[in-house]
């Protein structure tokens, strides 16, 4: 069976975070597709299956089942319009449906996903000592003007905003106790952030919950930050970049549109090269 191996949110033809991508007539078992995702050893891998007009679509980390993997969308994306021409192609996933559009771009391909509506709410203090525990940081770190809220925008994410870039780049956690809390609360990754400026957000992802320390480039973690900047009343603008994986030598760069309704769709876009 072929797994294609793309990387999405490169950067200027680098970087970029892996997904795999395989078509399938049917869908394999859960059995079969966490195999195989074990054996790319990728952060996700997206299984397609054709159904009339759309696409059925699933997500698999190493050690689970993912409801929305925004990399992986955008590298299917480009799956799909290399196959079948640039456009615009509606999935199914297990929660939601949504859409990818793609086009050429001035290194290849690129595409747009519009993720599944967005929602956020005040995260627990308890749970969120613990995690900083976890993560060597305390409150003074992290700027007051960011509550610090669980969101999401078809999966469910914590974001930390830092006061500081060197924080970021100090980033370490202690990975099983990390990963026990967010699987006690369905996390999916743990978004520390900082502002650069009203166009540009710095971030590094937490993604023990799938058996990863750190993603490179999360579309499902850029879409909820929408959502939740959109519901604090953020003053920025409706479209920014997020620059994530340069810590780990892996830039990315995510480009970020949302309307001023709350819940709405957010498109998150990004250019992709194939691996090797």
């Amino acid at each position: 069976m072929n797994v294609l191996k793309l990387a999405a949110f490169s950067q200027n033809g680098q970087g970029g975070n892996p997904a795999g991508v395989a078509f399938y007539d049917a869908m394999p078992s859960d059995e079969e597709m966490l195999r195989i995702a074990k054996e790319v050893g990728y952060s996700e891998t997206a299984f397609l299956v054709k159904q009339a007009d759309s696409w059925r679509v699933r997500y698999f980390a190493p050690e689970l089942e993912i409801p929305f993997c925004g990399h992986a969308t955008i590298a299917l994306g480009t799956a799909l319009g290399e196959r079948f021409g640039a456009g615009e192609y509606k999935l199914i996933l297990n929660q939601s449906e949504i859409s990818v559009r793609t086009e050429k771009s001035e290194h290849g391909l690129s595409a747009t996903l519009y993720s599944p509506e967005t929602f956020s709410e005040d995260a627990p203090v308890e749970f969120v000592d613990e995690i900083l525990a976890g993560f060597h940081l305390t409150r003074d770190q992290l700027d007051p003007a960011f509550p610090i809220r669980f969101a999401s925008g078809g999966a469910k994410h914590l974001i930390l905003v830092a006061k500081e870039r060197k924080t970021l780049a100090d980033m370490q956690y202690d990975f099983d106790k990390v990963r026990a809390l967010m699987m006690d609360k369905n996390l999916i990754t743990i978004s520390l952030l900082w502002q650069a400026s009203d166009e540009v957000f710095h971030s590094r992802n937490a993604f023990a919950s799938g058996g990863v320390y750190e993603d490179p480039a999360t579309g499902a973690a850029a879409a909820a930050l929408a959502g939740y900047l959109r519901d604090i009343g953020w003053q920025g603008n409706h479209e920014f970049v997020i620059l994530q994986g340069e810590d780990m030598g892996v830039p990315s760069r995510l480009v970020v549109r949302f309307s001023p309704k709350v819940g709405e769709s957010v498109a998150v876009s990004g250019e992709v090269k194939y691996i090797d």
